[in-house]
């Protein structure tokens, strides 16, 4: 099993910044589930693949809505994942998970094996 849990969503400006992290737990975590990734989902819409990141921090991907503008980060010492998020847009509003699975391209392409609860991030104009 894999434990998640999100924070450091909240109401930010246009062109702000916020700070989002996950912090993971579980036996699955630490054999297997090692990479992580987040997600997003703004109303009427489905579920998108945000940005991974693999176990060492040497493989990132991006979505490239979010290319230049966010940056995932890691720090396996505190089993925890940062996402870095500059120059917020409106589109940007959506409640983001944060996930774990076996692989970056896995959660690139397939999604997540784990995932929190989820974290708001509101951006107004």
């Amino acid at each position: 099993q894999v434990q998640l849990v999100e924070s450091g969503g909240g109401l930010v400006q246009a062109g702000g910044s916020l700070r989002l992290s996950c912090a993971a737990s579980g036996r699955a975590f630490s054999s297997y589930y090692i990479a992580m990734g987040w997600f997003r989902q703004a109303p009427g819409k489905e579920r998108e693949f945000v940005a991974a990141i693999s176990w060492s921090g040497g493989t990132t991907d991006y979505a490239d809505s979010v290319k230049g503008r966010f940056t995932i980060s890691r720090d396996n010492a505190k089993n925890t994942v940062y996402l870095q998020m500059n120059s917020l847009k409106p589109e940007d509003t959506a409640v983001y998970y944060c996930g774990a699975g076996s692989s970056t391209a896995t959660l690139r392409d397939y999604g997540m094996s784990y995932w929190g609860k989820g974290t708001l991030v509101t951006v107004s104009s």
